[in-house]
């Protein structure tokens, strides 16, 4: 299966929000969260689970920007510190084997051609 790649989102990105305190962040809808076991927190950019430990950022983030019915956005947790993940061509991060994933496909136009659980 190489038809695929998965990519982190770029770290630098998110570096701002780090600076800003709890009060700030919270008007964003967003929060600073402490990793609190070896599951459950998956960095979007390094495409890994958090150490227990990790400082983080749980935030909203608009995945897909388009003017396609399918514009859509959602939570992502991202690392202190973490670096861009860009994987080999078909490979799956051991964090997606552990948990219940949605993928889906979209066209040139931003249309969804297909998807599974």
């Amino acid at each position: 299966m190489s038809s695929f790649r998965l990519v982190g989102l770029a770290a630098e990105n998110f570096e701002p929000f780090f600076a800003m305190s709890d009060d700030e962040l919270a008007a964003l809808g967003a929060q600073r969260v402490v990793a609190d076991a070896p599951v459950g927190y998956p960095c979007r950019v390094s495409l890994a689970d958090a150490e227990p430990g990790d400082e983080m950022l749980l935030l909203p983030f608009e995945h897909l920007s388009t003017g396609s019915p399918y514009r859509a956005g959602g939570p992502v947790f991202v690392r202190r510190g973490a670096q861009r993940a860009v994987l080999a061509p078909g490979e799956i991060p051991p964090y997606v084997t552990r948990r219940l994933m949605s993928v889906r496909a979209y066209d040139a136009d931003d249309m969804m051609v297909d998807a599974d659980v």
